[in-house]
């Protein structure tokens, strides 16, 4: 029987787990495939139940219109709704901090997926229940299975409907309970006509779209799978809270076992096939104990192949190490409560006959496993004796020659040390003495110098010390019993000191990878520079793999570049292979299943938001990489050089808002200061060159050409000040709308008719209809944009051009005005930058301006609640658009005469 005391520290993490747990609420989701099952009213019936005992309230609650739902409202505390104003009209949504400050025992949140409106604390309704949680606050809430994220995507290709509301699957792993809401099929579609689901006429087309019936089955087979996977995650919490050691066997469970042998392929894909037939999960398991981590090359290669098949067929892949294969998968079985498990029949010959089989040692030791074997068929090699891998024993063995000579050097030392001896002391105590000879060889140089030490101490104790001395012979024939005991005793001890010799080489070893990665990530944790990782990866590398090292990282467009460092082992890159790699998200060239034959190893840095680029490897031993330890190490080296690179990347992000912060308020500041110091003087001027035109003494011609001449030149000053002014304010936020309700075509006349004197003669179209409504925003400020808007036209455009300014109602809720002209259009690959500050179409030249007179127009637009865009026409000309809420004009009521 194994230890069932509890492991120290998955005792201490749960204790801290539950003190977490007890500051913050319960989470009860209900549950069901579809809507119209009764997720909300048995949520609310729930509610009754609790209320007699606490203090309940209703955040929210979606009836949709279903009377049996708003009748069991009565009673229950409702939390009135917070109006929200969301592009002119108001509209109301939960309440958090109301809910927060009313305290109760248990809160109602309906439709856990909902995305809330703009100006809310927070984008999801998940997110506002969240919070409740963490202050404490019991939480009942529904949920249908097409708003699971992961299952968002398959419930739209069986209705063909796509939702865009989800909730993260570890939002309904971690609800503390899951109660699913059930009903077949055919109920439901009668609920649906009896208008218990929907509307009459919703309902009509829902039956002929999304509430098909084979739809309806399909996801109640989602939902109840759905289910029963978080049961399994429940009962896996539930054993290990508990300490239950013995696997329940609640749902098919699979459990393939990775060995040396040839017949691991056929229990890989044997247990792909019954995985996929159950449509079950499964895993595989390779267990390292000291005796395989002697294997040949051959065999380890055998064992990585099985293990990179296990993978690409689906399992969840492990390796651990472990002195007993045999209560390793145990445990890990039990851990997984994965119940059944597949071995191979092994290579047990006759002559092995007392050694216990893999799979009878499962079902001895724990006998609750089901132990299914896979029979090997003639898969033998040619050559290979049945049970017993030649190669693989005689690489034990494999040494060094030199060392071998030194074992018998000195064991021939240790016979001229124990001649004088002899008359002295026993010969079993002279045994003894070369008995340590061995001992000390196998410390040093390993089983295969040992096992000669034996045979040479035997041959050497025999010649020298049993009479007749100098001779083989024996004359007294107990001394047979004594070599045989010695050679075993020998060869015993060589086998034992290896081994522990072995085990403490690889401990000291795996404490060397941990120190290493520890350095590593310390030294990246202060990481300031891309040339400081790409430093830091090459020197890991070069040290714990023995590998040159390069790094690539990836630019916005997602193109990769190399960080140089002043080292001397530049690789020779292929891009070409890097870019693929980055592109897949998957290892490409030496030792990979893509491009194997590239000399170098690629390998994507994934970060937790994206891939940030590509560590290139140059190992002269592929072999070396594709160990497990190896490559777990590999993994996460690599993770780590992505989240370093992350970070440096989020770093540099936050520098430069900053810096754009400070330098927009600068901006700002300097626009506003120079705004009002200038209006002041251009206006006085403006005012002059009229008093000049109003002089009694007649000026001359050319005196009046240059007083029309600057008093122009004065108002285009005073114009570009006043947008300077606009855009100083506008930032402020000190801009309050005066919103009335105005005809856009009376907006549109005024800007026609300010824009006048600098249109050159141009002809102007205005296409208006005639039931156009009437418009809630600010006149002043709207004429302003149409004004900008058409003097940027007449500024690209050549005076025999036209300009055109339309408007349509486009939706139920929006209205669409346009200004077109028919010039060269917009630069391309502009379209957006044009509307940033002092941003221009057009290099400085003859046109002038500062380039501000769109992002006026798009501060005022979206201060109004509409967007403004721009694009080129396809025949030519650019066309800027935007639109306006359309709100509810108010009723004009006329008095009767």
């Amino acid at each position: 029987m194994g230890d069932l005391r509890p492991d120290p520290d998955q005792l201490l993490a749960r204790i801290q787990s539950d003190e977490i747990q007890s500051r913050r609420g319960r989470l009860k989701i209900f549950f069901g495939a579809t809507a119209g099952v009764g997720k909300t009213y048995a949520m609310l019936l729930a509610a009754h139940q609790q209320a007699k005992n606490k203090h309940v309230l209703v955040g929210v609650i979606e009836t949709h219109g279903r009377t049996e739902t708003s009748a069991m409202l009565e009673g229950l505390n409702v939390l009135p709704l917070k109006p929200l104003e969301y592009k002119g009209k108001m509209l109301t949504e939960f309440d958090l901090d109301r809910a927060l400050a009313e305290k109760p025992d248990l809160i109602l949140i309906d439709e856990l997926a909902h995305s809330n409106v703009a100006g809310s604390r927070h984008p999801k309704r998940w997110q506002d229940v969240d919070e409740l949680l963490a202050a404490g606050i019991d939480v009942y809430s529904t949920v249908n299975v097409q708003h699971i994220e992961t299952l968002n995507d398959i419930v739209g290709g069986i209705t063909g409907v796509r939702v865009w509301e989800t909730v993260p699957d570890h939002v309904f792993d971690s609800a503390d309970e899951v109660v699913l809401v059930d009903l077949p099929p055919d109920e439901l579609l009668q609920r649906l006509k009896e208008g218990k689901v929907y509307l009459p006429a919703q309902a009509e087309r829902a039956t002929q779209n999304f509430f098909r019936k084979g739809n309806l089955i399909a996801l109640r087979e989602l939902a109840l799978r759905r289910s029963a996977d978080r049961l399994d995650n429940e009962i896996v919490k539930y054993r290990k809270d508990n300490f239950v050691s013995n696997v329940w066997k609640t749902r098919e469970s699979l459990l393939a076992c990775i060995g040396p042998g040839e017949e691991s392929e056929k229990v890989i894909r044997s247990a792909a096939r019954i995985a996929a037939q159950l449509q079950i999960p499964w895993h595989a398991i390779y267990v390292e104990t000291p005796r395989l981590q002697s294997l040949s090359k051959k065999a380890r290669e055998r064992i990585l192949k099985a293990i990179s098949m296990a993978e690409e067929m689906g399992a969840n892949a492990v390796t651990i190490g472990g002195n007993d294969a045999v209560e390793s998968v145990i445990n890990y079985a039990k851990e997984q409560n994965l119940s059944r498990i597949l071995v191979g029949t092994g290579n047990l010959s006759s002559w092995q006959w007392w050694r216990r089989g893999f799979s009878e040692a499962i079902s001895r030791q724990a006998p609750d496993l089901d132990v299914t074997k896979v029979s090997r068929g003639n898969e033998v090699q040619v050559g290979q004796h049945e049970g017993l891998d030649i190669e693989s024993w005689l690489w034990q063995f494999k040494a060094p020659w030199q060392s071998y000579v030194v074992s018998v050097l000195m064991c021939a030392i240790a016979g001229v040390i124990a001649t004088p001896l002899n008359s002295l002391v026993d010969l079993p105590n002279i045994a003894m003495f070369f008995l340590l000879t061995v001992v000390l060889v196998s410390v040093k140089y390993g089983l295969g110098p040992s096992l000669m030490a034996s045979l040479a101490n035997v041959f050497i104790f025999d010649f020298f010390f049993i009479p007749p001395r100098f001779s083989f012979a024996v004359a007294d024939p107990q001394y047979l019993f004594t070599f045989v005991v010695m050679l075993v005793v020998g060869l015993i001890t060589a086998k034992l000191t290896t081994g522990l010799t072995y085990q403490a080489k690889i401990a000291n070893r795996r404490e060397q990878r941990v120190k290493s990665l520890y350095e590593m990530s310390r030294d990246l944790s202060g990481a300031l520079t891309l040339e400081q990782v790409a430093e830091i990866s090459q020197h890991f590398a070069e040290v714990e793999f023995k590998a040159k090292s390069t790094l690539l990282l990836a630019d916005d467009e997602n193109q990769l570049a190399e960080v140089l460092v002043e080292k001397k082992n530049v690789l020779q890159v292929d891009i070409s292979i890097a870019q693929w790699a980055f592109d897949n998200a998957k290892q490409a060239g030496n030792g990979t299943d893509s491009l194997p034959g590239a000399p170098l190893l690629y390998i994507p840095l994934k970060a937790p938001m994206r891939t940030r680029g590509i560590l290139v490897l140059d190992s002269p031993s592929s072999t070396r990489l594709k160990s497990p330890e190896q490559r777990r190490l590999l993994e996460t080296f690599a993770r780590l050089l992505a989240i370093s690179l992350e970070r440096i990347h989020y770093v540099s992000v936050a520098q430069s808002s900053t810096v754009q912060i400070e330098s927009e308020r600068l901006r700002n500041s300097l626009l506003s200061a120079i705004s009002h110091d200038l209006r002041t003087p251009l206006t006085a001027l403006v005012g002059l060159t009229d008093a000049l035109a109003m002089l009694d003494a007649p000026l001359t011609i050319e005196q009046q050409e240059i007083t029309e001449l600057l008093r122009e030149k004065a108002l285009k000053m005073n114009s570009q000040v006043s947008n300077l002014l606009d855009m100083a304010r506008l930032q402020s936020g000190a801009v309050q709308l005066n919103r009335q309700w105005f005809p856009i075509e009376e907006i549109i006349g005024a800007a026609i008719k300010a824009v006048e004197p600098v249109s050159d003669g141009r002809h102007v179209t205005v296409s208006l209809p005639s039931d156009l409504p009437l418009l809630h925003f600010d006149a002043v400020l709207m004429e302003r944009v149409l004004i900008n808007l058409l003097e940027n036209a007449y500024k690209y455009t050549s005076k025999d051009s036209s300009v055109s300014i339309g408007a349509a109602v486009i939706s139920p809720q929006d209205v669409e005005v346009w200004v077109q002209d028919n010039g060269p259009g917009l630069p391309k690959g502009k379209e957006e930058g044009i509307f940033r500050k002092f941003e221009r179409g057009q290099k400085e030249g003859a046109i002038s301006g500062v380039g501000l007179g769109l992002t006026i127009c798009r501060a005022i637009i979206e201060a109004h609640g509409g967007k403004i865009s721009g694009r080129t026409m396809a025949g030519g000309g650019a066309r800027f658009t935007f639109t306006l809420p359309r709100g509810i004009p108010p009723q004009i009521h006329f008095e009767d005469k």
